[in-house]
């Protein structure tokens, strides 16, 4: 390759590199929200637990969860996870202070698997929404 098509190169890879950081910072600030705090659709199961409740959406085709705490404000692991059969599952897990989720996965006609966990108590519900 002789240096002009490296030139080239380097300078194309350059020009995106400076266009992409440029869009990255004009970005408007709602475009950069936080991540949702809730879960779309009706609500179909209600799962309560020693430390927690662990909550179930749908809509069409879509299965949402989320897992709160009975004593939110104060950081402590939580975990919310959901999977449709004959596919991986879908898992937020950290140290938050109101609730781990939402998360979302497409389960058509699935059956799915949810899970959620505050501190030492979980729930676990095998397969649900058959």
């Amino acid at each position: 390759m002789d240096t002009g098509a490296i030139r080239r190169r380097l300078a194309v890879g350059l020009a995106l590199l400076t266009a992409s950081g440029l869009l990255a910072v004009a970005a408007p600030a709602q475009a950069q929200a936080a991540a949702p705090t809730r879960c779309e659709g009706r609500k179909v199961k209600t799962y309560p637990f020693s430390t927690g409740t662990l909550y179930v959406y749908k809509r069409g085709g879509y299965v949402c969860a989320i897992t709160k705490p009975k004593d939110p404000g104060r950081k402590q692991w939580m975990m919310v996870s959901v999977q449709a059969r004959r596919a991986n599952p879908v898992v937020d897990a950290w140290h938050y202070r109101y609730q781990a989720g939402p998360v979302t996965v497409h389960a058509g006609q699935r059956c799915v698997w949810v899970k959620g966990r505050v501190g030492r108590g979980s729930v676990s519900k095998g397969w649900i929404l058959c």
